[in-house]
């Protein structure tokens, strides 16, 4: 097995805030954001702009959501953020109007280079358009665009461009069909 020379490893060149903002969200994202027990929407709002993330109105965050740093978060009007969704925004996130986040999906901005032996921090932002629905228990990946009123289904790894009113699923998600409207 080969021994790994870690002294090259070094992600120093990430600064996502300083130590005393990012300590003080850590315990208001634990005691509001992912308790269980807080049913007040308003209050988890209120701790997000607090913060630095721009809401627009009629936004709903269910209760056990967790968000790494509010201050790279920017949610549009009418968005639903269901149940145990993560934002682990390492980098930039912005959701569209009228967005649905389905309960436990993830949105992960940061990965890995696994092909250097420095493991390097790799980070992608991430913008979800108007109409975008990510289904339950799926994932977004760094870097991902999901355009207007695309559909990641339930389960679904999003790894490239979801293209507008098409469906996808599967992993890596592919597309299925498109989305249709009727009356």
């Amino acid at each position: 097995m080969q021994k790994t020379d870690l002294s090259k490893f070094d992600n120093s060149w990430y600064n996502p805030g300083g130590l005393f903002k990012r300590g003080v969200w850590f315990f208001v994202n634990v005691c509001v954001m992912q308790n269980r027990m807080n049913p007040f929407n308003g209050l988890r709002v209120f701790f997000l702009k607090i913060f630095g993330a721009k809401l627009g109105s009629g936004v709903v965050i269910k209760p056990n959501v967790n968000i790494k740093y509010p201050w790279k978060l920017e949610i549009g009007n009418n968005v639903w953020i269901g149940e145990q969704v993560w934002i682990d925004n390492l980098g930039e996130v912005k959701i569209g109007d009228n967005v649905c986040l389905s309960q436990g999906a993830m949105l992960l901005c940061g990965n890995h280079n696994y092909k250097k032996v420095e493991f390097n921090l790799v980070v992608g932002d991430i913008t979800l358009e108007e109409g975008v629905w990510i289904g339950a228990h799926s994932v977004v990946c760094p870097g991902v665009s999901c355009k207007s009123h695309s559909i990641l289904s339930v389960n679904s790894v999003a790894v490239k461009t979801l293209e507008p009113y098409t469906i996808y699923q599967g992993n890596p998600a592919v597309e299925v069909r498109k989305r249709e409207f009727k009356d």
